[in-house]
């Protein structure tokens, strides 16, 4: 067994029943030192198709994460006597999606998919399933909106695209911002 796979055994053991999966664990010597970098996300509880947006991790949750991985690290001897820098994140956005437990994280989102034949495609995933997900295709020139079902097995590359502000999010923001109560700032009610 090598010391990587090790380590992940480790902590993917330290991190059960935490509701964090651990994705990636890479060790690199750096000087005197090695850097571990742990790759955290949140577990998805189905089995089924996800058609629901999921939220990220936040803070808190990586800091908890952080904590549980540091003492299994330091509980065992795994990476022996040498020193190491610790560093626990989540996937990031240019991270490339790779297995359908990606996609149904990613629910909700705008991703661009290289097909393995035709044009890549840019949708929002709207379902996500264990063999095949669907995403809409908005409207392009005189090409109606519709929704597209494609097998995982013809993606070559799939990837999320960053949104700034999205249409929903903006029309959600203006609607919240808007209050009929004569409420103050302090939320009190004035009489």
């Amino acid at each position: 067994m090598t010391r990587d796979t090790a380590v992940h055994e480790l902590l993917t053991g330290a991190l059960e029943g935490s509701g964090v999966v651990l994705e990636e664990v890479t060790v690199t010597p750096a000087g005197r030192r090695r850097v571990v970098r742990v790759v955290v996300d949140r577990a998805l509880e189905t089995s089924g198709d996800v058609t629901e947006t999921h939220a990220s991790l936040s803070l808190d949750e990586i800091a908890d994460t952080t904590r549980a991985v540091s003492d299994a690290l330091d509980d065992s001897d795994v990476l022996g006597e040498q020193p190491y820098t610790l560093e626990v994140t989540s996937p990031g956005v240019s991270r490339p999606l790779t297995s359908p437990r990606h996609f149904q994280r990613n629910v909700g989102r705008l991703v661009t998919l290289t097909l393995r034949e035709g044009d890549p495609v840019t949708g929002r995933i709207t379902r996500a399933g264990a063999d095949d997900l669907t995403v809409t295709i908005p409207a392009v020139k005189k090409t109606p909106a519709r929704d597209e079902t494609l097998a995982y097995a013809v993606i070559d590359r799939a990837e999320v695209q960053v949104e700034f502000t999205r249409k929903e999010d903006t029309a959600e923001t203006a609607t919240e911002g808007h209050h009929d109560d004569d409420a103050d700032a302090s939320g009190d009610k004035e009489n």
